[in-house]
């Protein structure tokens, strides 16, 4: 990105003072009549002009282009910032001073601040390191330029460049297996996961844990020297819907370790893991509204990079599609947001309960909505802040709370 803003050449003090100096010299000489002090009176005038003119040269001569490497990654993922010099040369010392946020994370020992002495045939480069901890769209820059002559006469500043995005993307943790029941497409597109209710399918595929062994189709495993089972009694199943509660009241804590945080993460593993496993996956936030209309693991990480809390009182909204298996990662829910949530879905789901104040401090008391989405038919684990991803993920899959042994 191209482009400078403001910009100002000017004499230092230093400058200003020698060049009033030299001025009264040149005066007191043509009163005087001497000529030897009027020559030293315009050569002390001329040194801050010249330091001046050779500052405006360097101002408008020097240009900066900056490079992110990469421009999206994820939270916690190193990236580098390179600032690459042209133009040039540079009488003095060029100083430059990038403007970077704290959530994206320069390393405290290296600031983003340069001197350069000097600028070559090839240019110059000088990059520093990024360590962004908080996902979100970060503005890097602008970069600022000040430069002054050898003999500190005269100076510039410059907006040197422009801002250039630097979009980190939730974290995406490794998850392993699923509920036993979630996904009843068993994750295979096509005509045949389209049948009807109680049609029957002498489909098989391989044994995963959870699996019951009746439904074991012994002639395919004798033939496929591994455990296959029978797809029986399949409905028609859309996909899945990975509902996200982004209330701002329902979330406690702040930065990279709020619950809003670890619920963000959540998603998104959980989206990326069910996409790996072959299941049609849409994301949505606790109004029923899909994060993106674009399918792809890329797509949902782009767009929860960007979302933001909202001030949404609780968790009414419209129903979820039939046929779709529904996985709810929320906050704080009250009772009657529970059964409004039950009410949307009334075939019942899955849902990780995050024990929201724990994240302040507070101790784990329990979830009460837990037990009222259990006794709509929702598989229902709660997590607290002294929880990873992972564990809720694998706490959900096995039906025990998280923790348990």
């Amino acid at each position: 990105m191209a482009g400078s803003a403001s910009s100002a050449s000017r004499l230092t003090v230093r400058g200003r003072s020698l060049l009033a100096g030299g001025l009264a010299t040149a005066v007191c000489a043509l009163v005087l009549d001497e000529r030897d002090l009027l020559s030293v009176g315009l050569f002390v005038c001329l040194l801050p002009l010249v330091s001046l003119l050779l500052a405006v040269r360097t101002r408008r001569s020097v240009r900066v282009a900056r490079s992110l490497r990469p421009a999206r990654v994820a939270a916690g993922t190193a990236a580098e910032v390179a600032l690459d010099l042209s133009g040039g040369p540079v009488f003095g010392a060029l100083r430059l001073a990038d403007t970077v946020p704290d959530a994206a994370g320069p390393v405290p020992s290296t600031p983003p601040r340069f001197t350069v002495h000097r600028i070559g045939s090839r240019g110059a480069r000088v990059t520093y390191p990024l360590a962004p901890t908080l996902r979100g769209a970060h503005r890097i820059g602008p970069l600022a330029g000040r430069a002054g002559g050898a003999l500190g006469l005269a100076e510039f500043s410059r907006e040197m460049i422009g801002p250039d995005r630097l979009l980190v993307v939730p974290r995406v943790v490794g998850l392993g297996g699923a509920p036993r029941a979630l996904g009843s497409g068993e994750g295979i597109p096509g005509a045949a996961a389209q049948q009807g209710q109680g049609s029957p399918d002498v489909m098989v595929r391989t044994y995963r844990q959870g699996d019951e062994l009746r439904r074991v189709h012994w002639r395919s495993t004798a033939r496929h020297d591994e455990l296959m089972v029978r797809l029986e009694e399949r409905p028609w199943h859309a996909g899945v819907t990975v509902l996200l509660d982004r209330r701002d009241s329902a979330h406690r804590g702040h930065g990279p370790g709020a619950s809003l945080e670890f619920a963000v993460t959540l998603a998104a593993s959980i989206g990326a893991h069910l996409l790996r496993r072959g299941e049609p996956v849409q994301l949505t936030t606790e109004d029923g509204v899909p994060v993106t209309t674009e399918e792809g693991l890329d797509p949902m990480l782009d767009a929860l990079a960007v979302l933001r809390p909202v001030a949404r009182p609780d968790l009414a909204g419209p129903p979820t599609a039939p046929g779709r298996d529904v996985v709810a990662v929320l906050g704080t829910v009250s009772a009657e947001d529970a059964g409004r949530l039950a009410a949307r879905h009334p075939g019942g789901g899955y849902a990780v309960l995050l024990d929201a104040p724990t994240w302040e401090g507070a101790p784990a008391t329990g979830v009460p909505a837990a037990e009222v989405l259990r006794r709509a038919g929702w598989h229902v684990t709660v997590a607290t802040a002294a929880h990873t991803p992972e564990q809720a993920w694998s706490a959900l899959v096995a039906g025990a709370p998280v923790g348990a042994r």
